[in-house]
């Protein structure tokens, strides 16, 4: 998909609001909408979060592998652009179990994004 889903930034406010307040969330989230739509790798995505992949048969991953097999869109994935200098990695605000499924299908696989600045 091009355009996450309407459920995506209330998820991605939930998870932000745990690591920042709820203000800076709003503000986060309010990029996010705004920001077009990019593409990058979901090896790369995984890197610059210093997440681990979950596995192929966790549920969410299995779901969203599920779908792609049934010719099914996947949403773009939300996420917060890391800070190299300071050391803040890449924030997946909302969309990991999508990267991790994306990953499976192929790592090199060009996952459609969201990316807002800090």
């Amino acid at each position: 998909m091009d355009e996450p889903e309407e459920h995506d930034f209330p998820a991605a406010h939930d998870y932000l609001s745990l690591l920042t307040s709820p203000d800076e969330a709003d503000r986060l989230v309010a990029r996010l909408a705004a920001a077009a739509t990019v593409h990058r790798k979901a090896k790369d995505i995984l890197r610059a979060a210093q997440l681990p992949l979950l596995p192929a048969d966790n549920p969410h991953v299995a779901n969203d592998r599920d779908k792609v097999h049934h010719g099914e869109a996947l949403s773009p994935i939300l996420l917060v652009r890391g800070d190299l200098a300071a050391g803040a990695r890449l924030e997946i605000a909302d969309g990991y179990h999508r990267v991790c499924a994306s990953y499976y299908l192929d790592e090199n696989t060009d996952i459609p994004c969201r990316i807002a600045d800090r």
